[in-house]
């Protein structure tokens, strides 16, 4: 493992609600061994050099526990904004693990996005952290056809593997849903795709199932993304530059339709699709310190 140097782990999320009421956000790793094409973490804006390759932070756990024990506010920290938390690394370094570890002990909450099964290993300091705080695990699924899939992300488990996770979260008590975002115009901008992803969320017991209903490209992930495109589908980039030119946010060109489609469907199965709802369904109120103290 190459570790790099830092003065803090945890910074404070200047979205507040807008994305599932993060508090904090924390990246462990620096660069992710998945190789999903359209990964917008590739681009300049994160300055991540070789993406491709893992690297840790030095002192991670120490900083880390340091933050957690001087926050006043105990609120819910994001894993896997920039790189997933479960990578195959994680598997013999268990710095995700011993974060969790640190959260519970502390009492905050944890907001967890990966493509991994690995996050079944820590089902039971999940458990342990919602007996005293807040926790949404969002699967990233973006196609429901394997090999669709593994083209997409090449070295991720398959698609049917993720529902497989998700349905063991929920038996286990974890509140936890669909990512599904990239939608990406072209390859899986249908609505087959979109309605057999809603359905099997349902079928697995997802409390909720989230999308954007599009993609970022930014510079650097744009020209990844147009050169493995070409390769899975020859000439298909050409398409994207007449449509869309050089825009950051990339929607279907049924956006309107594809949107009305996916919430349709989401209403037909219950599943929570607005992320207010799913904020409110999740969160609980958390006493702070001061007003522990107080009794």
């Amino acid at each position: 493992m190459e570790y790099v140097k830092t003065r803090t782990i945890m910074t404070k999320s200047d979205q507040g609600t807008r994305w599932f009421g993060i508090d904090y956000h924390m990246n462990l790793y620096k660069g992710c061994s998945y190789g999903c094409i359209y990964c917008d973490s590739r681009s300049d804006a994160y300055h991540i050099d070789n993406f491709d390759v893992v690297r840790s932070k030095v002192d991670a756990l120490k900083i880390l526990e340091e933050e957690l024990a001087s926050k006043q506010n105990k609120g819910v920290v994001s894993f896997g904004t920039l790189s997933d938390p479960y990578n195959k690394e994680e598997e013999i370094y268990e710095i995700t693990r011993g974060a969790l570890e640190l959260i519970k002990r502390y009492e905050f909450g944890v907001s967890i996005d990966t493509k991994s099964d690995l996050i079944l290993r820590d089902i039971d300091l999940l458990k342990e952290i919602q007996e005293k705080n807040n926790v949404i695990i969002k699967i990233s699924v973006t196609a429901y056809e394997d090999d669709l899939a593994r083209l997409l992300e090449p070295n991720v488990i398959s698609s049917t593997r993720r529902f497989e996770v998700l349905k063991t979260l929920r038996e286990n008590g974890i509140y936890a849903g669909i990512l599904m975002t990239p939608v990406l115009p072209f390859i899986t901008d249908s609505e087959d795709n979109i309605k057999t992803l809603v359905h099997k969320a349902c079928e697995n017991d997802a409390k909720f199932i989230y999308t954007k209903m599009g993609m970022t490209l930014r510079r650097r992930a744009r020209e990844y993304y147009y050169e493995h495109i070409d390769k899975l589908y020859p000439g298909l980039s050409t398409d994207y530059k007449a449509v869309y030119e050089k825009n950051l946010v990339v929607n279907p060109l049924k956006y309107k339709d594809l949107l009305e489609v996916f919430v349709n469907e989401c209403n037909k199965y219950h599943l929570l699709c607005d992320m207010s709802e799913i904020i409110k369904d999740y969160k609980r109120k958390i006493p702070t310190r001061e007003q522990i103290s107080l009794f």
